[in-house]
């Protein structure tokens, strides 16, 4: 089983700006619309976990719902699936590793980690295996940071890079334990 994070960061390491918006990851021209690689990547998952705060941004998007696989969304103040996404969203709480464990006997072997809080709290209990980290050439200054607080420094290998657009680096990293 894996737990993968696969995510955008400015150059000082945060994932929203200040006001909580994403347009910034917008800003660099692709005119060949490339996904960078988000397909494949979701090939390779199972199904996502992300927080009530993630969950509600993706909603607010202008968009089809993007994810074909199931979406576990955890919170502890979230009673219900929004209407229509009953058979996309699904309801999770309690202790991560137990969490885990539970999708993990439930056939979900590649979790796809999203969302800051999320992502820190699985940092915080060593449960993040790989890390895709693209880099976005802009210095926001504060805002939702990708990395928190941890009892204890984590290690991780970095195994290879890729420059995208001339001017957007996706890294890759695997936790050494």
């Amino acid at each position: 089983m894996a737990n993968i994070v696969y995510i955008a960061t400015s150059l000082d390491g945060y994932i929203a700006d200040k006001n909580n918006n994403l347009d910034w990851l917008h800003e660099i021209p692709n005119p060949e619309g490339s996904d960078f690689g988000f397909a494949a990547f979701m090939d390779r998952v199972d199904a996502l976990v992300m927080g009530r705060n993630t969950v509600e941004m993706v909603l607010s998007f202008d968009c089809d719902w993007p994810y074909p696989k199931p979406v576990f969304v955890l919170s502890n103040t979230m009673t219900t699936v929004p209407a229509g996404y009953e058979d996309k969203i699904y309801l999770v709480k309690g202790e991560l590793k137990d969490i885990v464990s539970e999708l993990g006997a439930k056939g979900f072997k590649n979790l796809y980690i999203d969302g800051g809080l999320t992502i820190q709290s699985f940092l915080k209990e060593d449960l993040i295996d790989e890390m895709i980290i693209t880099t976005i050439p802009v210095v926001l200054g504060g805002g939702i940071p990708l990395f928190g607080d941890l009892p204890q420094p984590l290690k991780f290998k970095h195994t290879k890079s890729e420059q995208l657009l001339d001017c957007i680096v996706k890294n890759y990293y695997v936790r050494t334990r």
